[in-house]
């Protein structure tokens, strides 16, 4: 592993390093990871077309085999811009809270479009037009897990009042493999919201590995090939509470 930059913006301990190995695969690939190895994105330096997470291929099909003709999208987290650079001709909005991770995208990672604001998602989201959107984007998690304000029944309601009438919102998650409290909260707090609410995880081993989940609310079901999910499966989730914002936040 070779750190090209290692520092504290404030908001994150922020490393990005290459390395000749990522996921059991020999090559160049280069990183952003957060402290307590949280990665925010990963770059194959020999094909940087190639989308090397998972989520964003899965978020991407979803989005495309839902709604073919979409084309605005709200992002909040910004990480190396993976979804927002690979849906071209699209429109985008990115909110990212820290300002040396667009940087760090721009200078190392290729990140060329002009879309990121810098600034906390929900306050941005807040001061766009109602029902504008057809897809809202949640990639907010970090080392210490997502926002609180990015999961509550306010902010859904939020989310919903952005979003067109076929709109929907996908979050990335992460979580153990059974009974994540977190989880089962948000899930069940998008179902006071939407009408529908699908949840799809990737596989793990024990039962307190963590690993990937996507969430999507919407009006009606989101239509999916199970070929292009990237290993993600639809599964039924347990009840969990309802999570309400914090009196200390205002948006």
């Amino acid at each position: 592993m070779q750190i090209l930059h290692r520092e504290s913006s404030g908001q994150h301990e922020i490393i990005v390093y290459d390395t000749s190995e990522y996921g059991g695969e020999r090559g160049r690939f280069r990183v952003l990871q957060f402290s307590n190895n949280a990665m925010q994105g990963a770059l194959d330096l020999d094909q940087p077309e190639r989308i090397l997470f998972e989520y964003p291929q899965a978020m991407i099909h979803l989005m495309n085999s839902s709604n073919p003709s979409f084309q605005r999208v709200f992002i909040i987290g910004h990480g190396i811009g993976t979804i927002a650079r690979h849906c071209t001709g699209k429109r985008f909005k990115v909110a990212e809270l820290d300002g040396q991770v667009v940087s760090l995208s721009r200078q190392y990672f290729g990140y060329s479009d002009d879309n990121v604001v810098v600034g906390d998602g929900r306050e941005l989201l807040s001061c766009e037009d109602a029902h504008t959107y057809d897809f809202i984007v949640l990639d907010a998690f970090s080392d210490k897990d997502t926002p609180r304000h990015l999961t509550s029944r306010s902010f859904f309601e939020l989310v919903v009042s952005k979003l067109d009438e076929n709109g929907a919102v996908l979050i990335n998650l992460m979580g153990k493999r059974e009974n994540d409290t977190h989880i089962n909260a948000i899930y069940t707090t998008l179902q006071e919201v939407f009408q529908s609410v699908q949840a799809f995880a990737l596989p793990a081993e024990g039962p307190s590995d963590r690993r990937n989940y996507i969430l999507a609310g919407s009006n009606e079901s989101l239509p999916y090939q199970m070929r292009r999910m990237a290993g993600f499966m639809e599964l039924e989730l347990g009840q969990g509470y309802i999570i309400e914002d914090r009196q200390h936040w205002r948006g």
